[in-house]
């Protein structure tokens, strides 16, 4: 005898296809910190380039790209010589922000179990033999 489950929703693969895009985009490395650092307001390409530490000249122009486009940035060019370009995070953007703090205080809360766990895990005594044969 088998059992379905009827009221399990039937999903559109395209939908899985765009939320794990979705989410690739917002999680990934230099993101997070473009959007953490975009939060008081808006903010300069170097302003943003000193902030986001390790990221190169090419990897946040990428990434502010990325996000503009996924509409989590608006990118305002003022007529100056030479122009002035600022970035400053979008209403969705500013939701995302949110998320990112309750990540961010969960990491803080955790990050001592985490790590006495990752030490537990590297003990010697927790690897296995190594074979003889090899």
């Amino acid at each position: 005898m088998s059992q379905r489950n009827t009221s399990v929703p039937v999903v559109d693969e395209s939908d899985v296809c765009a939320i794990s895009e979705v989410l690739g985009h917002v999680a990934a490395k230099w993101s997070i910190g473009i959007v953490i650092a975009a939060a008081d307001g808006p903010i300069r390409f170097t302003e943003l380039e000193r902030t986001v530490e390790g990221i190169s000249r090419r990897m946040l122009t990428l990434n502010l790209r990325k996000l503009e486009r996924d509409g989590l940035l608006v990118r305002t060019v003022f007529p100056t010589v030479p122009p002035k370009v600022e970035y400053q995070l979008t209403p969705i953007a500013r939701e995302l922000v949110e998320s990112f703090a309750v990540l961010t205080a969960w990491a803080e809360r955790n990050r001592g179990a985490i790590a006495e766990a990752r030490h537990d895990y590297d003990l010697p005594s927790r690897q296995p033999p190594l074979d003889e044969s090899e």
